[in-house]
C-alpha cells in the first residue's frame, strides 16, 4: 500500500482481531493471528493500552478492547434525552401488545431503567423508573450485552448470578444466546430474572449505529410467550418495530 506506515496497519490489525472477540485474546494468540514476532505485538499492544484503545484484564493478562476506543464516534445518550425521544412509541407499544414498557441503557455494569410505562390495564404497579437490572438475566440487558462490547466486561468472573433456575449462570452458554441475539435482532428472557415473566427486547442505535438503550415488554408468560414457552411473533414484531422507531428518532438511518 502506497505510503502506508507499517506500525499504523498492524496496529489496526491488532484492533481488528479483538474486536471479534467477545473474550479478553492473550498475546500469544494475536501473534498467532498475524504471524507477527511475540516481541513486536507486544509492544504495539502497551502503547494501544497506553492510550486507551486496549485494555488488558489482570486476571488472564488477555488483551481487550478499550472503553477509549469504544466510546469514539459516540457518547452515552443523557437518559432525559432518550426518555423525551422514546416516550411516544413506548406509550404506543404499550397499548398494543397490553405489556408493560420499559427502556434501559449501560450503566454501571447493569440495565438501568430509564422510562417505564405501566401495563394498561393492570392497577396497583410500581414505577421501575431508575431500578438497575441485571444484564445476564433480562432481555433488556441481553440487548445490550450483544451489541455493546462495553456491556460484555461488566460481567463478573465466574459463574453468574442466579435469580431463577433457568437464569443462564453459565459464560459460554450466555455468549451463545447472544450470538442468537445479535443474529435476530431481538432477546427473550422467560422465567430468568423473575419467575412467571417474560421479556422481549430489542436495541436502540444512535445517529452512528451504536447500541445506546434497549426497549422492550415484560408480562406474564401466558400473554407473551405461547405454549412452548416462545414469545409470540406478534409480541416480537412490536417490540422490533419500536426499537428500529426510536433509533430513527436519534437519528439512526437518517440522511446527514
Amino acid at each position: 500500500m502506497s505510503g502506508s506506515i507499517q506500525s499504523v496497519e498492524r496496529a489496526a490489525a491488532i484492533l481488528r482481531v479483538l474486536a471479534a472477540e467477545a473474550e479478553p485474546v492473550s498475546l500469544a494468540t494475536v501473534a498467532m493471528a498475524l504471524d507477527l514476532p511475540k516481541p513486536t505485538v507486544h509492544g504495539l499492544l502497551a502503547t494501544l493500552v497506553d492510550v486507551g484503545f486496549v485494555d488488558r484484564e489482570h486476571a488472564s493478562g488477555g488483551y481487550l478492547l478499550g472503553a477509549e476506543l469504544l466510546t469514539l464516534g459516540s457518547e452515552r445518550i443523557d437518559p432525559n434525552e432518550l426518555r423525551s425521544r422514546a416516550l411516544n412509541w413506548t406509550d404506543a407499544l404499550a397499548a398494543r401488545t397490553g405489556e408493560a414498557v420499559r427502556l434501559a441503557a449501560l450503566s454501571e455494569g447493569s440495565a438501568l431503567v430509564v422510562h417505564h410505562v405501566f401495563r394498561p390495564d393492570a392497577p396497583g404497579q410500581t414505577i421501575e423508573t431508575g431500578t438497575r437490572l441485571p444484564l445476564h438475566a433480562t432481555a433488556l440487558g441481553k440487548v445490550l450485552l450483544a451489541f455493546d462490547p462495553a456491556a460484555v466486561r461488566c460481567l463478573p468472573p465466574g459463574e453468574l448470578s442466579s435469580f431463577t433456575f433457568r437464569t443462564s449462570r453459565d459464560r459460554s452458554t450466555l455468549l451463545r444466546q447472544l450470538a442468537d441475539v445479535r443474529d435476530g435482532g431481538w432477546a427473550a428472557a422467560v422465567d430468568e430474572h423473575l419467575p412467571g415473566v417474560a421479556e422481549v427486547a430489542a436495541a436502540v442505535r444512535d445517529r452512528s449505529g451504536a447500541v445506546v438503550a434497549a426497549v422492550g415488554v415484560a408480562g406474564d408468560v401466558d400473554r407473551v410467550c405461547d405454549t412452548n414457552l416462545r414469545p409470540r411473533e406478534d409480541v416480537v414484531r412490536e417490540v422490533v418495530a419500536v426499537g428500529r422507531c426510536v433509533s430513527r428518532e436519534l437519528g439512526h438511518g437518517r440522511e446527514p
